[in-house]
Parts: structure tokens; sequence; C-alpha cells
């Protein structure tokens, strides 16, 4: 079984169209990040030598914004149900654990 196929069946995707568009997403997702970077360094630093806490909070603060951008691309591209369970999952990963509706009825 080919990566390709490991993948859509992990992602429970329909199609190879589905596929592309998603690695689509993904490659955009990640130029725009790359995109925005620079001008912001150069804004910020003169001879575009970044200081340690620079890369520190870059690395701290890129999270939040890459997610943002990534469900903006698959709105776009019309996979944003795709997206936001992709986004769901890693939340929790991180430990994030929402509320059910059940707790949130009961206060």
């Amino acid at each position: 079984m080919s990566w390709i196929n490991k993948l859509k069946e992990k992602w429970e995707l329909e199609s190879n169209w589905q596929f592309v568009i998603i690695m689509l997403v993904f490659a955009f997702t990640g130029s725009t990040i790359v995109f925005v970077k620079k001008p912001i360094i150069n804004l910020l630093f003169e001879d575009g030598v970044r200081p340690l806490w620079f890369q520190i909070s870059y690395w701290i603060m890129i999270l939040p914004i890459y997610n943002i951008v990534l469900l903006f691309y698959g709105f776009v591209f019309g996979q944003f149900d795709f997206f936001w369970k992709y986004e769901q999952k890693m939340l929790r990963r991180f430990g994030y654990r929402p509320k059910s509706s059940e707790e949130t009825e009961q206060k």
C-alpha cells in the first residue's frame, strides 16, 4: 500500500482529488507562514539577526497563527470540515478537552 493510500485511509478521504486539495492546503499554509515571517523579521531587525527571545516567541506564536491560516485555506478550498476535525484532534493531543454539552447544561 502506498503512502498516499495510507493517508487517504487514515484521514477517511473519498477520492484522490480530495487528497490533492488537502495537500495543496498544507502547502499554501506553509508558504504563507514563510512569506509573512520574512517581512516581519526585516521590520523588527535591521540587520536580520534574530535574538533568542524572538526565536522562542516565534515558535510559541506560530502554532495558533498556522492553525488559523490552515482553517482559512481549508474553507477557501472547500475542506473546512476536514481541517476542523484535524484541529480538534491536535488540540486534544495538547491536552485541551472542551466541555461537553451535558456539562454546560448542568451549570
